[in-house]
């Protein structure tokens, strides 16, 4: 396909340095591998780099959204909204928790949610919404709260801390925004719960890994919340492993019959170091992201706008859409892409048309404007291990497939 010699270029490998590697030998050689010093350290550090007052690390951004229903009373008889135009864990953990899941269709043109359709599909069954930070940019969040607002009315709290909110709350997938900003606020500080994920993809990894966050001000007691998701974690038991160290303290409760998740040593140290090391990734990341836009966006290519006046995402995933193209040419030019040594990827299939989305009833056709985002989507590498000869590389492969029909 091209003169140059063929590459090899993964879609999304993580960026470990020796210093990551250091930081898991100390933790295996402290004799600490579990939950204990360094999580609690991650803990901290994530806090403050958000500008809360608390998080919480677990195994997964999965694991984090599920736990905040529970935390919150989430259960049957409760409907939960999120996007239809997302990954399965924004949906399948309001399923594990027994509520409904109501998906909304993307705006037109728009990896987003349909904010009209939003408001139409809040009911007094609903009490939470999820919207999905896709790619690292950060929903409406105004626009969000607007709406809640106007539909205050309809809430029915079924426990005392849903009660402290007194409206539909809003649960935050920022599995790809950890470090977004909208309007001067970092993601994380804008929803009332924001679950982000250090899964191996992610820019921030921790091999296997998830935070929750919660914002300031909303009258919740810290500590209380705190000590829930330990306690949701770690079987309900009253004491962590840390705690049951001390001196004649091996004595617990199990408080209710609770789940396993937490996040050990091993994974924190990595993450302690990635943090430290977060500045300059994102940076590289906005780099690549504005080199791919230089080169694809003249020739036609749609994709997803990062930076803004008023707003900067965390640049996780460069999604582009090729105009006139269906399904059938999307899937060739990735395997042509694949040819030429350049793995890539699709965002996403929308839930709707997969097999359990359809036995739970639903209905692509329900759901038009985000197939139409799906069908001509075609994710392009974006890591901070990728060279600006690797970004042009990739450039040039995508120019030479595009240019063998006349797809754009």
């Amino acid at each position: 396909m091209l003169d140059t010699k063929v590459r090899n270029i993964p879609f999304s490998p993580p960026d470990i340095t020796e210093e990551e590697i250091e930081e898991v030998i100390k933790a295996l050689k402290s004799g600490w591998i579990t939950t204990g010093p360094r999580t609690k350290e991650f803990e901290k550090k994530i806090a403050e780099y958000v500008g809360v007052n608390k998080a919480v690390c677990l195994n997964s951004a999965t694991a984090a959204m599920e736990l905040t229903l529970r935390i919150l009373g989430v259960g049957p008889g409760d409907e939960v909204i999120t996007s239809a135009y997302t990954y399965t864990a924004s949906a399948s953990v309001i399923d594990h928790v027994g509520a409904k899941i109501v998906l909304v269709d993307t705006a037109p043109g728009s990896f987003e949610m349909d904010y009209t359709k939003l408001a139409n599909a809040i009911t007094e069954k609903t009490k939470v919404i999820i919207p999905v930070d896709i790619a690292g940019k950060m929903c409406n969040y105004d626009l969000i709260y607007e709406i809640v607002e106007s539909k205050r009315e309809l809430f029915k709290a079924n426990n005392g801390l849903q009660a402290l909110f007194n409206r539909v709350i809003v649960l935050t997938d920022a599995a790809h925004a950890f470090g977004a900003e909208r309007i001067e606020l970092k993601c994380g500080q804008v929803a009332d719960f924001t679950c982000f994920s250090f899964h191996a993809v992610k820019n921030l990894t921790t091999a296997e890994g998830g935070a929750v966050v919660w914002g300031s001000g909303l009258g919740l007691d810290d500590e209380w919340l705190y000590k829930q998701y330990m306690l949701y974690s770690l079987h309900g038991q009253s004491k962590d492993a840390l705690a049951k160290t001390q001196k004649g303290a091996w004595e617990y409760d199990i408080v209710y019959p609770a789940y396993k998740c937490n996040m050990t040593d091993i994974m924190a140290g990595i993450g302690l170091i990635q943090l430290e090391r977060y500045k300059g990734l994102l940076n590289r990341r906005k780099e690549i992201i504005e080199m791919y836009d230089r080169a694809l966006l003249p020739l036609g290519i749609q994709s997803l706008k990062h930076y803004g006046e008023e707003f900067a995402s965390s640049g996780h995933l460069y999604l582009a859409r090729i105009p006139g193209i269906g399904e059938t040419e999307r899937n060739e030019i990735i395997v042509k892409m694949a040819e030429a040594g350049v793995a890539c990827n699709v965002h996403y299939k929308p839930l709707p048309m997969f097999t359990a989305y359809k036995n739970l009833g639903f209905d692509i056709k329900d759901y038009a404007n985000a197939y139409k985002q799906y069908v001509n989507e075609i994710t392009l590498p974006l890591h901070t291990l990728l060279s600006n000869d690797d970004v042009e590389y990739i450039v040039d492969c995508l120019k030479a497939v595009i240019g063998q029909k006349e797809w754009v």
